[in-house]
């Protein structure tokens, strides 16, 4: 499956967490040599009561759980949105080989906007990054998801 597909497949996990009253961001987590998709998953914080609960940590914890490793070396993250810095951290930590993003986040962004979490000297593991995938569709549902609450 190309990348576009994989993205597709964490909008759908977006629509699905806008639909759930959350924050519309998905993740996609995925054996980056089979193309297995391991976890799919949007956000769940106001579902869980847990501020943690973002779409990337979800994945990771799954595909984790479900290899029995806390290291997802040669995976790939396809995300709708750039991880925060927590969830840039938990990629780093994690292992994960290559992250693709869509829509760019200026305000709470920690790969390319903010705190730049992989170009810290500190730290010890930094993904390849590919911004920009679908990023108009994730940039939409979530300009319209704040727009009607407002």
């Amino acid at each position: 499956m190309k990348d576009t597909g994989y993205m597709e497949i964490a909008l759908e996990e977006a629509r699905a967490a806008a639909g759930r009253g959350e924050v519309p961001v998905g993740a996609v987590l995925v054996d980056g040599a089979t193309g297995e998709l391991l976890a799919r998953a949007g956000n769940r914080t106001e579902e869980f009561a847990d501020p943690t609960a973002h779409a990337e940590m979800l994945v990771i914890r799954e595909a984790a759980a479900s290899v029995g490793a806390p290291r997802l070396v040669g995976c790939d993250l396809y995300v709708t949105l750039e991880p925060c810095a927590m969830c840039a951290t938990a990629i780093s930590f994690a292992r994960i080989r290559r992250l693709y993003y869509g829509a760019e986040d200026p305000k709470g962004g920690g790969v390319d906007h903010g705190p730049r979490f992989f170009a810290q000297p500190t730290c010890h593991h930094r993904p390849e990054v590919y911004g920009g995938i679908a990023a108009n569709e994730a940039s939409d549902m979530l300009r319209d998801f704040f727009r009607e609450r407002r």
